[in-house]
């Protein structure tokens, strides 16, 4: 496929991406012929992934898969748990959940969404295998694979490809001289794609042999980091903008843009701190992101970051009081245009039903 201009490509590096693309087509062709087995599971599984590295929405559409069907499916939704301090297997619970047992996105959805089952582990076939041992009164009975796309000893159900269409698969190259993990052409192993951060209805591609749907991100009210500090529940950006208010806005994201710029439309004084994508924040970090912050004259100045990267600043024990009450986090969930969603959230409600029917009757 012919390459976007608009994306770049290192090409002193291509000799490597074909070092590089020869080892994952190896992989993949012992998973095509049998040689590595992949596993099939007694309950819908649903994996979410992607092609390239990070920044394609993986955590927000994982939530809008929860809120889909929670309400009718009991859920678990199993994460490699990137950045973790922890290994093996682990069932998030009240007494062991944080960033730093599960990851930041992992307890995110804990926090979020308490009627399910949240658990990470880097074997996801063990980690299927141990959630399918609750007894049948717990047993989740659909369970979302995060970020499994080349998780291949694993056979979902049905596998749902991301594309940032800023940055499209079919557009990219091989690590390290582009984003992708293995070839564009592997699209085909998925089921169907969502083009993400769209902003209009549709994304101009080449002819996919696949469905394909199109997202946007829809940000919600702010939220305070530290509720017990702050006592402001939420907060309308509209009504900050009235306020004239500075922003400092701290991040560990994939890919930042489209939050700045989001933030950048309410204020005419906004500073920036970024970090790498799911950055562990140190003390130096905290001691300069609260430098930063007094540095700004403006009495009217808030701490904006990432539902993500608020995960990992909770526990900090660096983090220091006088900016606490000044945190806030920008939630975001994820919006179809009215008609493809309700063509999208059919397919796969029908794909739940239909899979737990046939096993049934099996």
């Amino acid at each position: 496929m012919k390459k976007n201009n608009t994306i770049q490509i290192n090409k002193a590096l291509l000799p490597l991406a074909w070092l590089y693309g020869m080892g994952v087509a190896l992989r993949n062709f012992l998973f095509d012929r049998g040689i590595f087995r992949s596993e099939s599971f007694p309950v819908p599984v649903i994996s979410i992934g992607n092609l390239a590295v990070g920044g394609t929405g993986k955590t927000p559409h994982t939530e809008y898969f929860i809120r889909l069907l929670e309400k009718k499916f009991r859920i678990a939704v199993l994460s490699r748990g990137y950045k973790r301090k922890t290994r093996g297997f682990v069932l998030a619970d009240n007494n062991n959940a944080s960033a730093r047992t599960l990851g930041d996105e992992p307890f995110q959805m804990f926090r979020k969404f308490p009627n399910i089952l949240v658990a990470v582990g880097a074997n996801r076939r063990r980690g299927i295998a141990n959630l399918l041992a609750f007894p049948d009164n717990q047993r989740p009975e659909v369970i979302l694979l995060d970020d499994a796309f080349q998780h291949r000893w694993v056979k979902p159900s049905l596998s749902i490809l991301l594309s940032d269409s800023q940055r499209p698969f079919y557009d990219d190259s091989l690590l390290p001289a582009g984003r992708l993990r293995e070839p564009a052409k592997n699209y085909l192993r998925a089921d169907l794609i969502i083009f993400t951060k769209c902003s209009q209805n549709t994304v101009s591609h080449p002819p996919l042999d696949l469905p394909v749907f199109y997202t946007a991100y829809e940000y919600k009210d702010l939220l305070p980091v530290f509720p017990a500090i702050n006592p402001i529940q939420n907060e309308k950006l509209t009504h900050l903008e009235a306020e004239s208010y500075s922003f400092l806005v701290i991040t560990g994201l994939a890919n930042p843009a489209d939050l700045i710029r989001y933030l950048k439309s309410y204020t005419n004084d906004l500073q920036t701190i970024i970090f790498p994508d799911h950055h562990n924040f140190s003390r130096k970090n905290i001691v300069r992101i609260a430098e930063v912050f007094d540095s700004i004259k403006n009495e009217r100045k808030i701490l904006i970051t990432s539902e993500k990267d608020a995960m990992r600043m909770l526990n900090h024990p660096a983090m220091p009081d006088k900016i606490k009450k000044f945190m806030f986090y920008l939630p975001v969930e994820v919006i179809f245009h009215a008609e493809p969603e309700k063509l999208f959230t059919k397919k796969i409600e029908d794909h739940v039903s239909n899979f737990t029917r046939n096993r049934i009757l099996a």
